[in-house]
C-alpha cells in the first residue's frame, strides 16, 4: 500500500510497504477515505522537531472504512464508516470519565501517527471510534470535510473553549488563525461568546474567521497586540483566552490579554520550555488545557452539529491533493497558501 513518510525535513515521498494487520485484540484495520495535513506537521516538516531519515509521518487526522476488528471489538464492524481521533480513550479511567480522554490514563500509546496511508491500524478501537450513520458515498465532499475536522481539528478548537469555560455573553480572544484557531471560533461562538477577537494577519484568514463568528480582529503582534486587544475590551481583558499556536510569543501574548481571574485555554502544542508565572499569578489567571478529548466532543456535541449543519469547519480545507501529491500538500502549507491542505484517496474520489 502507499504511505507517505519523512524522506528528510522539507522532503515528503511515497513509500511502499505492507497493509498492516491485526497485533492486538482491540485493533481495527480503516481503509482511510480521506486524510489531511495538520499544522502540527509541520514542526517536523520544517525541521523545527529533529527528523530521522525515512522516519514515519506525524500525520494523524483520518475518515474510513473499517476493513477488519481485533476480538475485542464490539462497537464497529467491517463496513462501517468511522472518524478516527487522533487520541485514542478507554471510556472508563478516571481521566475519560471526566470528559478528558485525551489524556487517558490506561493507554499510553493513545496517540494517532502515520495515518497519511491508504489503511492504518487504529489502537484501542473499542470506544475511541466514532461511528458516522451510512457510508461516505452518501455525503458530500464539504460534508466530509467537515466530517474529517472531527478527528482533530474542530474538537481541539472545541476543547479550548471547553476548558476556557466560555459562557453566553462572555468575550474571546483566539490566539492563531489556523485550521485550530478557526475552530475555536466556532466553538465559541457555538457556546454563547458575544465578543470574538481573532489574531490573524491574512485576509483569507480574517474573511473566514469572520464568517465563523469572529466580531474584531488584531493583526498586530507583541506589545501592540495586547494594547489594541485592551482597547478593544474597554480596558477590562477577555473573560477567556483560546491560544491554539504554543509559540513563545502566542502563549506570552495570550497571558496578558484576559482580566483578572480569566481562563487560557491552551491547546497549542507547546514550544517554550519554561515560562514566567509571576504575573499571571497576581492576575488570578487561570491556565488550562492539553490533548482534545475528540471521542467526548464528538460523541456529545460535535457530531451532530455537524450533520445538522449548524456548523461546518470543513471550510478550513482550502486544497486538495491526492496522497501521491503529499509534497505539495505539505508545501502548501508551509507556504501558507493553504489554510489546511485535504488529502483524497485513490479509489474515492468525486466527480
Amino acid at each position: 500500500m502507499k504511505k507517505a513518510i519523512f524522506e528528510k525535513a522539507g522532503q515528503m515521498k511515497i513509500a511502499d510497504v505492507d497493509r498492516p494487520t491485526i497485533e492486538k485484540s482491540d485493533d481495527v484495520i480503516i481503509k482511510v477515505v480521506r486524510t489531511c495535513v495538520c499544522g502540527s506537521d509541520l514542526w517536523n516538516f520544517r525541521g523545527i522537531n529533529s527528523v530521522e531519515k525515512d522516519s514515519e509521518n506525524s500525520g494523524h487526522e483520518a475518515i474510513g472504512i473499517v476493513e477488519e476488528v481485533g476480538e475485542d471489538i464490539t462497537t464497529v464492524k467491517p463496513g462501517d464508516f468511522v472518524i478516527a481521533p487522533f487520541t485514542h480513550g478507554c471510556g472508563y479511567c478516571a481521566a475519560c470519565r471526566a470528559g478528558f480522554d485525551g489524556s487517558c490514563q490506561s493507554h499510553s500509546d493513545n496517540f494517532s501517527s502515520g495515518v497519511q496511508a491508504q489503511y492504518i491500524r487504529f489502537q484501542h478501537g473499542q470506544w475511541a471510534l466514532v461511528k458516522v450513520p451510512g457510508k461516505p458515498s452518501d455525503y458530500s465532499e464539504g460534508m466530509l470535510k467537515s466530517l474529517l475536522t472531527l478527528a482533530d481539528v474542530m474538537a481541539t478548537g472545541y476543547h479550548a473553549a471547553r476548558v476556557a469555560n466560555v459562557s453566553a455573553g462572555d468575550t474571546v480572544v483566539v490566539m492563531g488563525d489556523g485550521a485550530v484557531g478557526l475552530c475555536a471560533i466556532i466553538a465559541a461562538k457555538m457556546r454563547g461568546a458575544k465578543k470574538i477577537i481573532s489574531t490573524s494577519r491574512h485576509a483569507d484568514r480574517q474573511a473566514l474567521a469572520k464568517e465563523f463568528g469572529a466580531t474584531d480582529n488584531v493583526a498586530e503582534r507583541g506589545d501592540e497586540a495586547v494594547q489594541k486587544i485592551m482597547e478593544l475590551t474597554n480596558g477590562a481583558g477577555a473573560d477567556a483566552v483560546l491560544e491554539c499556536v504554543g509559540t513563545e510569543q502566542s502563549t506570552d501574548t495570550a497571558m496578558k490579554v484576559g482580566r483578572p481571574g480569566a481562563i487560557v485555554g491552551r491547546v497549542g502544542l507547546p514550544h517554550t520550555s519554561k515560562m514566567d508565572m509571576t504575573a499571571p499569578f497576581y492576575n488570578n489567571t487561570i491556565v488550562g488545557g492539553g490533548p482534545a478529548s475528540v471521542t467526548t466532543y464528538d460523541k456529545d456535541v460535535l457530531l451532530k452539529a455537524v450533520l445538522d449543519g449548524d456548523i461546518n469547519p470543513g471550510k478550513v480545507f482550502t486544497k486538495s491533493f491526492d496522497l501521491d501529491q503529499i509534497q505539495e500538500a505539505y508545501e502548501a502549507m508551509d507556504k501558507r497558501e493553504a489554510i489546511k491542505s485535504y488529502i483524497i484517496m485513490d479509489g474515492f474520489e468525486r466527480d
